[in-house]
């Protein structure tokens, strides 16, 4: 069963979220504040594929709830609900860890495709592992490893999200070649994602400072103006 964890502290929110995300298959658990989130979590013994994290809660927000989340598990799908007006909210999430953010009001189509897309991520990587998929690409001081989606420097293991190692293993497939950001976008998020395309802009951003020496002076992710990024190790 597909699992999903809920955390909206709005009730009428979170029951539509809930009622929708049924429909569509899911085994959803719900909860209403940051604590509940990380105990239900524990409880179930992480083993769920995807959260849904509302940024504005009372006590224990979601950037603190994304944070330990992805703390605990490199591999879990994660969505932040964010409001119109807060677009700051969505580079920090998605700095934070988030894979992906839904802006509020959201239609339950388009919910559900945002979590159906991230599902099929997270149940790839999942696949992959299972089957004892131990290829690796090499390029320079890093090698991808394709079994546990992890990234190594110069021997030093880089943990990545499900996004981030998708860009990465895009790049590894595509060495010195200029990639388009729309092309990256459909690569990892699907042709049928509708969220914005800056959400590419924030991951690169998240991977200089996880890959480079100097995250401000990238050598290795470089930006070809005008169009997007290339690999170059």
């Amino acid at each position: 069963m597909k699992k999903i964890l809920v955390c909206e502290d709005e009730s009428v929110i979170r029951d539509f979220v809930v009622i929708n995300l049924t429909r569509a298959g899911y085994d959803v658990v719900e909860a209403d504040c940051g604590e509940t989130a990380l105990a239900k979590y524990d409880e179930h013994n992480g083993d769920f594929d995807v959260a849904i994290l509302d940024v504005m809660m009372p006590g224990m927000d979601g950037f603190s709830v994304c944070k330990e989340l992805r703390a605990k598990n490199g591999g879990l799908g994660i969505i932040m609900l964010t409001a119109r007006t807060q677009e700051m909210d969505k580079v920090t999430g998605l700095m934070l860890g988030a894979d992906d953010y839904v802006t509020k009001p959201f239609s339950p189509s388009e919910l559900v495709a945002r979590v159906d897309a991230l599902y099929r991520r997270v149940s790839l990587a999942k696949a992959n592992i299972e089957s004892n998929f131990k290829e690796e690409i090499k390029s320079g001081d890093f090698v991808l490893n394709l079994r546990n989606r992890a990234l190594m420097k110069n021997g030093k293991m880089i943990e990545l999200t499900q996004v981030e190692f998708q860009i990465m293993e895009y790049f590894f497939s595509n060495p010195g070649a200029a990639l388009d950001r729309t092309d990256i976008l459909n690569h990892v998020w699907g042709e049928a994602y509708v969220g914005e395309e800056k959400i590419v802009d924030v991951n690169i951003r998240r991977l200089r400072m996880k890959v480079e020496d100097e995250p401000s002076n990238p050598k290795y992710i470089v930006t070809v103006w005008g169009l997007g990024y290339k690999w170059d190790a």
